[in-house]
């Protein structure tokens, strides 16, 4: 079910909670709602749908499909660079690090851990979402 955005930074800024098996309606929710703002977002956190949760997903042009991960965490970083972003929650452009390289250990919708290394844009999306999980706002 496609849900409302939130704008609110209060409730933006506050760092989610892990995500478990009962939250699994939270990220079908949140593929919805990416699948409906497709036109102008390539990646969603669950609190960017008003929940606390450690939950992204996010649209990887290289597989073709779109990627749901609960309680993602970067294990590993690397080349840094300097890049402007926006955000569906938020108005403008705001200029943020990213790292070209990242590995990223998460656990998938059947609740099995994984560890996968992802590079350049699907790394920078990545990295956007991880930091709404964080409570960073760019």
């Amino acid at each position: 079910m496609q849900r409302p955005i939130t704008t609110s930074t209060t409730f933006l800024a506050r760092k989610s909670e892990p995500a478990t098996a009962d939250d699994l309606p939270v990220a079908r929710d949140l593929k919805d709602t990416l699948e409906a703002y497709a036109d102008r977002c390539v990646g969603m956190a669950a609190n960017m749908i008003g929940e606390r949760k450690r939950i992204i997903v996010f649209f990887d042009n290289l597989i073709g499909r779109i990627v749901t991960m609960l309680n993602p965490e970067i294990v590993e970083k690397s080349e840094p660079y300097e890049t402007e972003e926006g955000c569906l929650s938020l108005e403008g452009m705001r200029k943020t690090t990213r790292f070209r390289i990242i590995r990223v250990r998460y656990m998938d919708l059947r609740m099995r851990e994984h560890t996968a290394r992802f590079q350049d844009w699907t790394a920078q999306i990545i990295q956007h979402e991880i930091d709404h999980c964080d409570g960073i706002l760019i």
